[in-house]
């Protein structure tokens, strides 16, 4: 009876993981961005939780990794692109844009379709057990959820700040899918010299994420990664 209950914990947990990736999609579409940030990050935190869970209890699953990956495409895609699909519309156009302007926004889908791809492509890449290769998905969504919840009015004041906005869509868009490397937060260990980058991060990544935004501490990551790409 228990390792009938204790072989679907993971899978309850992924399942969790899209219960708040579609909460997080509808308070996205309703303006709440606060509110789609807090659901992506439980979101999240079911992502982290569901792996360590399968390894914990020795309950790995064909069918647990094909439902993580629906689960993220939906928490990790779609809802940052209907975060950004929203922010497109309450933007300020200018005049040369007003004739369409009601066809912009669907451009933010590019990330729920660059996103599939990353999440597709990490699957069958065996390269990436202790590090990433790309920006990972759950880094962007919380990049683009962030924004939005900390920074809207600048967001969505039009200008430069929109002809940014687009082309920040088709960077991370990019990076999603690139053979760019970039570290991931598993320790094998405390020490010093071989976790040195990831404390780094951390040090630097306290005052930004309290004086700044938790974007920022995406941008940080982004910005350190490009720095040690060739130690990774």
């Amino acid at each position: 009876m228990a390792n009938c209950i204790t072989r679907h914990i993971p899978n309850t947990l992924t399942c969790m993981n899209l219960f708040s990736g579609c909460i997080a999609c509808v308070m996205a579409f309703e303006f709440k961005y606060e509110w789609a940030l807090t659901f992506i990050i439980i979101s999240a935190v079911f992502d982290f939780l569901d792996g360590m869970s399968a390894r914990l209890l020795n309950a790995p699953s064909p069918i647990g990794k094909e439902l993580d990956s629906l689960a993220d495409d939906v928490s990790f895609g779609v809802a940052p692109s209907l975060i950004v699909f929203s922010l497109l519309r309450e933007t300020t156009y200018p005049s040369w844009m007003s004739g369409f302007q009601e066809y912009v926004p669907y451009f933010a889908f590019l990330i729920a379709v660059f996103s599939a791809l990353r999440l597709a492509k990490f699957n069958i890449d065996e390269r990436q057990s202790s590090s990433f290769i790309g920006l990972n998905t759950p880094a962007n969504t919380l990049f683009w959820a962030a924004a939005a919840a900390q920074y809207h009015d600048w967001l969505i004041q039009g200008g430069a700040v929109l002809y940014g906005l687009l082309v920040c869509i088709v960077l991370f868009s990019l990076l999603l899918v690139s053979e760019f490397p970039m570290f991931a937060f598993k320790l094998k260990n405390l020490s010093w010299e071989e976790n040195k980058i990831r404390y780094l991060f951390l040090i630097v990544s306290i005052p930004l994420l309290i004086f700044v935004g938790l974007a920022a501490v995406i941008g940080w990551y982004i910005i350190l990664c490009w720095f040690v790409r060739k130690k990774l």
